[in-house]
């Protein structure tokens, strides 16, 4: 198991590379994001994919090449990749913003690492996207503006919801009922748990940094 995050960055919209890369960190290019970390002389760990959405493609340092022809998308099989690396907190740029499809599928990857007891973040132009699984997420004081809580399963039970402005105590959301959006962070310390299900929590992007795991 590693300390550090997974940064996968992929061909989406490129709403900027914020991350301070570490030594416990581990960088991914899938496909396209190749081309965007090196114009910001990012330092790439490894580049996977058909590589039919870059400009330059990758000739050196760690390469995997896929088939055209595959079942899971590039973003995917970096998710995999940086699974058998020991990885278990996985931030994924540039995942938004094109194909309404890829990002969808993005989102099911989410939930996929939240299944599998991992955490992933999507980061999208203003907000953060992720996925709780019989567990919970926490965010300190710092954060304002809203919070978005939707049940990705067909029901999520045992929801609780704390600090925010609308709270739940043991409550029950459905997927076809989007109860939860808009809800709003109010300058306290805050809680979503889950006992059953897996959530899908959309929140504003400057508090990614005020995530307590």
């Amino acid at each position: 198991m590693s300390k550090g995050n997974c940064y996968i960055v992929g061909a989406g919209v490129d709403y900027g590379l914020d991350f301070p890369v570490t030594k416990n960190d581990f960088v991914i290019a899938a496909d396209g994001g190749f081309d965007r970390l090196h114009r910001q002389g990012i330092a790439v760990d490894l580049s996977i994919g058909d590589f039919d959405s870059v400009n330059d493609k990758p000739t050196q340092g760690n390469i995997i090449a896929l088939d055209k022809d595959k079942d899971h998308t590039d973003t995917f099989e970096a998710i995999l990749k940086g699974i058998d690396k020991g990885y278990e907190s996985f931030r994924i740029y540039g995942g938004t913003g094109g194909r309404f499809d890829h990002t969808f599928a993005n989102i099911q990857a989410l939930s996929f690492l939240s299944q599998s007891n991992k955490i992933g973040y999507l980061v999208d132009k203003d907000c953060v996207i992720t996925a709780i699984t019989n567990s919970a997420i926490s965010f300190d004081a710092r954060c304002q503006g809203f919070i978005s809580v939707f049940s990705y399963s067909d029901m999520s039970a045992g929801v609780y919801l704390k600090g925010l402005k609308y709270e739940l105590e043991n409550h029950s959301l459905k997927s076809t009922f989007p109860v939860g959006v808009s809800n709003e962070f109010t300058g306290a310390d805050s809680t979503i748990r889950v006992d059953n299900g897996t959530l899908i929590i959309i929140f504003p992007r400057k508090c990614l940094d005020a995530v307590l795991i």
